[in-house]
């Protein structure tokens, strides 16, 4: 039976029973350390796989084209926070400072990898930038994603300083992907082959990540303090702020000169945010205090991108063949 396009993905449905889990059976006291520890090992494990996999001949292959990279960067690391903090004024209001906070968290990551890759594929873009720009993006944002959030938020997530968070995002995801790279030309093949076990481990870290970050929000006592209508009010803001970086990626590629497979790759690479890497990224940024208010933004702005970019593709597509015909 096919399954209702208005439904959620397996992932997300797996990431609402995973709320559902943390909301009802929380892990505590020293389960809690325990789960941290198989959190942080899952991770490790997921970036020595990305590094793997990863072939430096696409990134090669794509850096000639500096001035896309250059306004993906921008919008990813530039566009996205000025925006946020441009709407301070109407957001801090409604949704409160912890859910705030989450948004600039959110503005702070880099792009996706996968999914920006896939989009422009679609939509029949640049995909050799679109595979360079997302996959430096990612590599970026463990330098440039502590800084942001030591500018925006400061002490007041209770953040670890800037050296400290550098560092040991450095030990724990730089280290296992320059591993992986490493690793890549004896079990290079053997990922590429199984493209499906890489998948597996990265959303299982993610769950992981979830289960114990809510578990804590929870103990802490989230879900009395955040009501329903609150909830709605985030996503609405999730899609005004997506709907203003499509536009404004949009119009910047046509007003620099872009022709239309590099405005597509700009369109998808530079409007998205990761949660792949902001889930991890946030164990290990964040110390003490609850991190289930911090990511909630995140896992609403993800699902609401894929599925606008989703539409906006299949219409590019559609597009692109017109301007061929």
């Amino acid at each position: 039976m096919r399954r209702p396009s208005f439904l959620p993905d397996n992932f997300m449905l797996i990431l609402l029973a995973m709320l559902v889990l943390a909301s009802v059976l929380p892990v505590r006291g020293v389960y809690a350390d325990y789960a941290s520890t198989v959190t942080n090992m899952a991770i490790a494990l997921l970036f020595f796989l990305h590094g793997a996999k990863l072939s430096l001949n696409a990134i090669v292959k794509g850096m000639g084209h500096w001035r896309l990279h250059s306004l993906v960067f921008a919008c990813t690391f530039l566009l996205f926070p000025l925006l946020t903090l441009a709407l301070k004024p109407v957001l801090l209001p409604l949704l409160g400072q912890d859910l705030f906070r989450g948004m600039l968290y959110l503005s702070a990551l880099p792009s996706t990898v996968q999914s920006s890759i896939a989009f422009t594929s679609i939509a029949r873009g640049n995909i050799p930038a679109a595979i360079c720009s997302a996959a430096t993006s990612s590599l970026m944002g463990i330098f440039i994603t502590p800084l942001l959030v030591l500018l925006m938020l400061g002490q007041s997530a209770h953040s670890l300083p800037f050296g400290d968070a550098v560092l040991k995002i450095m030990l724990q995801l730089l280290l296992p992907f320059v591993l992986g790279q490493l690793a890549r030309r004896w079990i290079g093949a053997w990922v590429d082959r199984r493209k499906a076990v890489l998948k597996h481990v990265d959303q299982t870290s993610i769950y992981l990540v979830v289960y114990t970050a809510f578990s804590s929000a929870v103990v802490e006592g989230l879900w009395s303090q955040l009501p329903l209508q609150q909830i709605l009010v985030l996503a609405l803001a999730c899609c005004v702020l997506l709907a203003l970086v499509l536009g404004t990626t949009w119009w910047l590629g046509h007003r620099l000169g872009f022709d239309l497979p590099d405005r597509i790759t700009i369109l998808f690479c530079g409007s998205k945010k990761s949660l792949a890497t902001g889930v991890p990224m946030a164990q290990v940024l964040f110390i003490g205090g609850s991190m289930g208010t911090l990511l909630l933004p995140l896992m609403l702005f993800h699902q609401i991108q894929l599925f606008v970019c989703a539409v906006l593709s299949k219409r590019l597509a559609d597009r692109t063949d017109e301007v061929q015909a």
